[in-house]
């Protein structure tokens, strides 16, 4: 488990030490219907740092976002609905669209922010075997529903099929996933270091899929959602069902960076 935790550690450095991190976010903007200008200039909904006054037109229609760059040719792009969203790359910029239940923002990104500010890496508690648990991985009948808010306000209802249960001590705890996927179980939660030791929004905990009704769950593998590194992300924040009454001193601590 210890060399699992430390080839985790190393991929996830260098996630946010990449052209690619989240730290590397400059601006979020949420589109409006029909024609969107894009570039440096004063009158763009969608700012770039750096480049022409006006570099083309992000022209969002019904279900449909297209790219009509200046002098080029007019193409269709996908967002993060469905898969990897289509990034449109300038010079050491890129800009790319999310999809936020039916609301459409871009993202942009400088691909050179580490050169001016690098990465200097982000502390974890100690490696602790106390804190992984095979859990029992238990159906709920009928499915429960949970309101899940994000960062920017919004509200998300989850329809929940299992949950989570294991002992820490004396107390039993159950989580609920927010998604279960053929790769994975996610799980947002806090307990009583956030704000203190961790992010104060709660953690993020990805777990390998439940076997013959069990799940394993590594809070040495919980990590710090994007919004703890930019304030440009659309983070889940816990639901009051994953509201841990103890601390949890494993996995990463609060960012203390920029």
């Amino acid at each position: 488990m210890v060399a699992n935790y430390e080839s985790w550690r190393a991929a996830r450095l260098a996630e946010l030490g990449s052209p690619d991190s989240w730290l590397g976010l400059t601006g979020l903007y949420w589109l409006e219907a029909g024609d969107n200008r894009v570039g440096s200039g004063d009158d763009c909904l969608v700012r770039l740092p750096g480049g022409p006054a006006h570099l083309g037109d992000l022209r969002w229609a019904g279900n449909e976002l297209w790219w009509q760059p200046l002098g080029g040719e007019m193409h269709r792009l996908a967002s993060d609905r469905d898969g990897t969203p289509t990034v449109v790359e300038f010079e050491n910029w890129a800009f790319f669209p999310v999809d936020r239940e039916g609301r459409i923002a871009i993202r942009v990104r400088d691909r050179q922010w580490a050169a001016k500010q690098p990465f200097p890496g982000i502390d974890c508690f100690g490696y602790d075997p106390a804190w992984v648990f095979d859990a029992d991985w238990q159906p709920l009948s009928p499915p429960q529903t949970m309101t899940v808010p994000n960062v920017t306000g919004e509200m998300k209802v989850v329809e929940v099929r299992h949950r989570a249960v294991f002992r820490v001590g004396d107390i039993e705890v159950e989580l609920l996933p927010m998604s279960v996927g053929e790769q994975e179980v996610f799980f947002v939660f806090r307990d009583r270091t956030s704000g203190r030791e961790t992010y104060g929004a709660g953690r993020f905990l990805k777990a390998p899929p439940p076997c013959d009704e069990h799940i394993r769950l590594d809070f040495n593998l919980a990590y710090n959602p994007p919004c703890a590194f930019t304030p440009f992300a659309t983070c889940p924040l816990p639901p009051p069902e994953n509201w841990l009454a103890f601390p949890v001193p494993a996995g990463e601590k609060k960012w203390q960076g920029k």
